[in-house]
């Protein structure tokens, strides 16, 4: 963790004294880049509708087949359609962790590649996958890629937290996302710590 980037995130955010609150129940967070960035994907498609707990029952089995190492794009686009099903993957997710893994071969994309990237590059990158959608780019671009001004408006949790933390009411989700937005402009260029530590104070830090 540096010290110095997690002072100046803090201090940012702390300027928002409601979410100033949340700040004082949670542990500080640092983000980072992570390698096998398709694998990383894969694993989000797995888990995407799933607990925690049950998600990494899945991934554990996943990283199985490869003698619990990581698996490259290559070795994943090898693997059949029958043993990801029967590891428990539905037909649709199983599909879906072939398209990514074909997709970064056929499009040569490299950790490095997407690293350089911007949001709106990455998003226009990978959202012509079959099984990727709008959420699990953020979801990327948050914890795989290490981008600190990411606000996934649409996600549930984040909804939850903003609607306890500043009184909002979630029945019109318009109106909702709408004052959502607005309120994570003040936090800019850290939104993604402010998720983060939005998340924790929901689930109870």
């Amino acid at each position: 963790m540096n010290p110095k980037t997690t002072t100046t995130h803090l201090q940012h955010l702390s300027k928002d004294k409601k979410l100033a609150g949340v700040l004082q129940t949670v542990v500080p967070y640092e983000l980072q880049k992570r390698k096998n960035v398709c694998l990383r994907l894969c694993m989000s498609i797995m888990s995407q509708q799933l607990s925690t707990k049950v998600a990494d029952v899945f991934q554990q089995r996943f990283l199985m087949l490869f003698g619990d190492q990581e698996p490259t794009p290559e070795q994943i686009a090898a693997t059949s359609f029958e043993t990801l099903r029967g590891i428990g993957l539905s037909g649709a997710k199983a599909n879906y962790v072939l398209n990514v893994a074909n997709y970064f071969i056929d499009h040569s994309i490299s950790d490095n590649t997407l690293y350089a990237m911007t949001d709106t590059e990455v998003m226009h990158l990978l959202l012509p996958i079959k099984g990727v959608g709008k959420w699990t780019v953020e979801m990327l671009l948050m914890f795989t890629l290490g981008h600190e001004d990411v606000f996934p408006a649409d996600d549930l949790g984040i909804q939850q937290a903003m609607a306890k933390v500043y009184g909002l009411d979630m029945t019109e989700k318009k109106v909702l996302r709408e004052k959502m937005l607005k309120i994570s402009v003040k936090w800019t260029p850290y939104r993604t710590y402010a998720c983060f530590y939005l998340w924790r104070f929901k689930d109870g830090n």
